[in-house]
């Protein structure tokens, strides 16, 4: 029986070997002497109390089953990042959390499955004027989330189908304005890990129009880039507020191993909180030098 110390990466049916950034984390912690093993959340033969410490990381189609991958996670003797930290973070309610602790976020319109929102209802809480998207708030990767112009009647057509189908679904809405600076500046990615900022990645536009349905993908066009002394302020007052939040939810505070804050810049150029990525976002470890082994090093101190 091995007395090596024990990590069970976990990812999804689609990507059992896990995706292109994370497969070579397998090599890594091998290499510190860790038995690694790369399991499927939701697999039935898996002894959960024999996995060890259990890092999220491909785990991408929890969107659809949300409620199942909570559960799982809460079963899990050991998983990171914690439990509770993944319930608030896999619901994008959570911005009006941040936003509660004056962190600057999207505005936001919230649709609600309960409200029984008619197309002519849902018509009058569309913007007026501009671009705008929308999108689920239990999502990843881009998936379900389509941009729309408000002025183009056939376009905003489509947007109230696409929230019509969202919400008859039992699924909440989001319908934020499209900010310009994304085609032009793109978004901008800080990953910290142990609580070090690390790096930022440029991730170019995505969204160019209507949604497709739950099946379309998009592809991340990614560089590396200088996270300004503002970014890195903002980001700071996320992960600040989020330790906010956990001890006043559970009269303790919640350890992070990794964490990605998605940034925008707003009409006056300011950053402005898109997403922050707790479950199990890119955290693009190709694009920056020693990466993968800052990540490896930061799981081989949680054993």
């Amino acid at each position: 029986m091995s007395t090596k110390p024990r990590v069970s990466l976990a990812t999804c049916r689609a990507i059992p070997n896990l995706d292109e950034e994370d497969a070579p984390l397998v090599e890594a912690l091998t290499e510190r002497g860790i038995d690694t093993r790369v399991v499927v959340w939701d697999d039935p033969t898996v002894d959960w109390s024999e996995a060890g410490l259990v890092v999220l990381r491909s785990t991408r189609d929890y969107a659809r089953r949300r409620g199942e991958f909570i559960r799982w996670v809460r079963s899990v003797p050991r998983v990171l990042n914690p439990a509770d930290v993944v319930d608030w973070n896999t619901d994008k309610h959570y911005l009006e959390d941040l936003r509660g602790r004056e962190v600057p976020v999207l505005k936001t319109q919230w649709l609600e499955p309960l409200m029984k929102l008619t197309k002519q209802r849902l018509h009058t809480r569309f913007p007026a004027s501009a671009e705008f998207v929308i999108k689920p708030a239990v999502s990843g990767g881009a998936h379900d989330t389509g941009r729309y112009t408000a002025n183009d009647p056939d376009s905003r057509r489509l947007a109230i189908l696409h929230a019509m189908r969202l919400l008859s679904e039992g699924r909440s809405v989001m319908v934020q304005r499209y900010q310009p600076s994304v085609d032009t500046l793109g978004e901008r990615s800080l990953v910290f890990v142990d609580g070090q900022f690390i790096y930022a990645v440029h991730k170019a536009a995505m969204l160019h129009g209507p949604s497709q349905g739950p099946e379309e993908t998009h592809i991340e066009r990614i560089d590396t880039v200088v996270a300004s002394d503002a970014e890195l302020a903002v980001a700071e007052s996320v992960r600040d507020a989020i330790h906010q939040i956990m001890r006043e939810r559970l009269g303790r505070d919640e350890s992070l191993l990794y964490s990605r804050v998605d940034l925008v810049s707003d009409e006056e150029g300011k950053p402005t909180v898109m997403e922050v990525g707790l479950t199990d976002p890119s955290l693009h470890f190709s694009h920056y030098p020693g990466a993968l082994e800052t990540f490896a090093d930061a799981i081989a101190r949680r054993l």
